[in-house]
């Protein structure tokens, strides 16, 4: 896949299992991103998730995208830059209401947002699981 292919594959399959590590364990999750930037991939989490401090202590990240009905999956390496802006604070939470309870509970800056940049992705199929792997950069 190029470049524009891969950021139309994670804009149309914004769900995806984040990995960081602590201590040497790795730990995963499912996660909805935010959105997709020129700048990178856009997701939020909050100050009292594990995952917070994971990222503020060691911010290399991948994360996995999945096609299941095409038997697809596409990794994305890079490291999550915390971002600190009020405005896209308040616009995730108007887009994800959910979040409301924690923000009238702890403040707007409960909501941690981060920036997955320097992104090189992998595209796996069952097809291609024995050719060596070919990674496309995606973002700086």
């Amino acid at each position: 896949m190029k470049k524009e292919e891969i950021i139309d594959f994670i804009k149309t399959h914004p769900v995806c299992h984040l990995a960081t590590e602590e201590g040497g364990q790795p730990h995963v999750r499912g996660m909805a991103i935010y959105r997709v930037e020129e700048r990178g991939i856009v997701f939020q989490t909050s100050d009292v998730k594990d995952l917070w401090g994971q990222i503020q202590k060691n911010g290399r990240v991948e994360l996995c995208f999945n096609d299941f009905g095409k038997n697809m999956q596409l990794r994305v390496v890079g490291v999550a830059e915390e971002i600190d802006d009020d405005s896209l604070r308040q616009e995730v939470l108007k887009d994800r209401p959910f979040l409301k309870p924690l923000a009238d509970a702890r403040g707007l800056k409960a909501i941690k947002l981060f920036r997955v940049r320097g992104c090189k992705a992998h595209v796996w199929t069952m097809e291609k699981n024995f050719e060596p792997k070919e990674w496309v950069e995606i973002f700086p």
